[in-house]
């Protein structure tokens, strides 16, 4: 057998894995599953066509992970 090709599974990959439509939850979460940085996260919350919202009183923004992965696919 060769070298493992996959990183190793640490609890934010299972976390991915297990439960893939699970709510992310502020800027830095959704960046990091966009693999964007954080300002450009926010620049595109800023825009209607991506599904990252801020609920009213909430003061962070919000988006489900599988939304965010069916809008990459689209990008």
């Amino acid at each position: 057998m060769g070298k493992m090709d996959n990183p190793p599974l640490d609890r934010w990959r299972a976390d991915a894995v297990l439960e893939p439509n699970r709510p992310v939850w502020g800027l830095h979460a959704i960046a990091a599953v966009l693999g964007l940085s954080v300002n450009k996260t926010r620049e595109l919350a800023k825009r209607d066509d991506v599904p990252i919202s801020k609920p009213a009183g909430c003061g962070q923004h919000f988006a489900w992970r599988s939304e965010l992965r069916e809008w990459l696919k689209g990008q």
